[in-house]
């Protein structure tokens, strides 16, 4: 049988300058890490490349010399490595990328190790990022020097940048996405699939980049909590030290939009007796948040725009640039896209800050999570009001029945939910709710919600031509696509195909003496094709 061969042990360093020098025999009473990591009685080195600038063929071939004495095992192969300026970073990971590109690796026979001990930080620093990237397949080797009186050759520490072999750390790491992710939804244990990678993917990005975010969805879907929270994250995770400024562009109209963003100079027009920075400036190393951006007039998006891509513009009656480095984000509950073909918002602006956009979804889209903002909406409540607010068990399930039901349009989204449990818990005695407010509660608003404004017409065409296709969709006549689209509705805002039933088929079940809304629904969608996955939002599957 034949014998297998021994993995040999290889070390790239760069020789030290300082630490690795010394001449004559007192040489031997330093610590000199080069020699010291030969030295040592548990590792064995098998070859040391040791790296070393034009100016130290000297030292490079006596610290070679000596590593012979300590090591007769290990060979130690010289190479001289063109860095004149060690401490230019630019020149230094070049020169040491083309060598590591060079160099014949050959992993499966040899482990290798980069002593990082040695060289200028600059060096050090170049050296951790090449292995990080893996064009050197190696682990990293740190050595000290001894302690105290004595003089053997110090310790050593091998640090693997693979963090799967790091379970501690690796561990960290995932705690903190996790709280991340709990901070983004306010500490809420939402369960919406959707909705819960959704706030994944705002985190990575959140932490990750300073690029434009856009956050669309409906009025009172959370945008502006949301832009908040991800300042706060931010702040937290000291990725800026400016401000949050927030500012609701539907508020703004005529020259006060101008003069309120980007600011004015004294004398810029009738009544501007001072000197105003505006909100840009006032957002410098911090975070501007624009909700409905899409109420901007075309000068201000002009000028909007140019603040972003160069973090310089002009105030009102000024001629000198000032400059603001800010990271926008944008709020919006209209279709931008739309906008620009109609041509009331710009294309270059919407192509800046659409990078990165995400869609909120309505509260109606996210049945499941009613429960989990049910108790947070109480919390809340309680510290309003300055009094502990509970809801017992037979109201919460009353409550909740009809909140998760396709009756609850939830048109104003979790701005009327708070407002729901605010009117409940003022009402309670002693801040118990009982069945009795939430009957009185249900019907304010299911009164609120029959003044309210219809759902728009083309929302709904959009619903049908969502589920069939534009081809199919077109192809139906007027009666069966209102219809169509009523249906689709229901069904979206439902968690069941028997829910969705007894939604749509609520006055006729009460004449039938076995009424079986499921089959009803499964027999009208049938005729477009369709089944309860093409329809509903991910809700119980369909029964057999």
């Amino acid at each position: 049988m034949a014998k297998t061969q021994a993995r040999k042990t290889v070390v790239l360093g760069m020789l030290g300058t300082m630490l690795d020098g010394g001449q004559g025999p007192r040489r031997w009473e330093r610590w000199r890490p080069t020699v010291a990591l030969c030295q040592q009685d548990d590792l064995l080195v098998d070859r040391l490349e040791l790296l070393y600038s034009p100016n130290a063929t000297v030292l490079a071939a006596t610290v070679t010399e000596d590593i012979h004495q300590v090591s007769a095992d290990t060979q130690v192969r010289g190479v001289g490595v063109d860095i004149q300026d060690p401490w230019d970073l630019e020149e230094v990971y070049g020169a040491l990328l083309d060598y590591a590109r060079s160099y014949p690796f050959q992993p499966e026979q040899e482990d290798y190790l980069v002593h990082i001990t040695t060289g200028t930080h600059i060096v050090q620093i170049c050296m951790f990022l090449l292995v990080e990237s893996r064009h050197i397949p190696a682990r990293l080797v740190q050595t000290a020097p001894p302690s105290g009186r004595d003089r053997g050759p110090g310790k050593y520490s091998i640090i693997d940048l693979d963090l799967s072999k790091h379970d501690r750390l690796a561990t960290r790491f995932q705690q903190e996405q996790r709280e991340g992710l709990s901070f983004l939804k306010a500490g809420i244990d939402t369960r919406n699939a959707a909705f819960n990678q959704l706030i994944e993917r705002i985190e990575q990005v959140a932490i990750r980049s300073r690029a434009p975010l856009l956050i669309t969805g409906p009025t009172g879907a959370g945008k502006s909590q949301l832009a908040r929270r991800i300042y706060a994250l931010k702040k937290a995770r000291r990725q800026v030290s400016g401000p949050f400024v927030d500012l609701n562009c539907a508020t703004l109209r005529g020259d006060a939009a101008m003069s309120a963003l980007f600011g004015h100079v004294k004398g810029a027009f009738t009544g501007a007796l001072s000197d105003r920075p505006g909100l840009l400036r006032q957002a410098n190393g911090g975070v501007l948040f624009l909700d409905e951006i899409g109420e901007l007039g075309a000068d201000e998006q002009a000028m909007l725009l140019r603040a972003v891509e160069d973090k310089h513009f002009l105030p009102v009656g000024s001629d000198k640039e000032v400059e603001s480095d800010f990271q926008l984000i944008a709020g919006t509950n209209r279709d931008l896209q739309a906008e620009v073909a109609q041509g009331a918002f710009r294309e270059d602006l919407l192509a800046r800050i659409n990078l990165w956009t995400f869609r909120l979804p309505a509260l109606r889209e996210r049945p499941e999570d009613i429960p989990p903002n049910l108790l947070y909406e109480l919390d809340q409540a309680s510290q309003t009001l300055d009094t502990r607010v509970t809801m017992n068990r037979e109201a919460q399930e009353h409550f909740l029945r009809f909140a998760t039901s396709p009756a609850a349009r939830w048109s104003g989204n979790f701005r009327d939910l708070n407002a729901a449990v605010l009117r409940m818990a003022t009402l309670a005695p002693g801040g118990r709710i009982t069945r009795e407010n939430v009957d009185e509660e249900l019907e304010r608003l299911r009164a609120q919600w029959r003044q309210g404004p219809a759902p728009a017409p083309g929302a709904a065409e959009d619903l049908v031509q969502e589920v069939l296709g534009a081809g199919l969709a077109a192809e139906l006549d007027r009666f069966d696509r209102v219809q169509l689209a009523d249906v689709l509705a229901v069904c979206r805002q439902s968690r069941s195909l028997s829910e969705a039933g007894r939604g749509l088929f609520a006055r006729s079940r009460e004449r039938k003496q076995s009424p079986n809304d499921a089959d009803r629904l499964r027999k009208y969608l049938a005729r477009f094709g369709l089944g309860w996955g093409d329809v509903s939002r991910g809700g119980l599957p369909e029964a057999p």
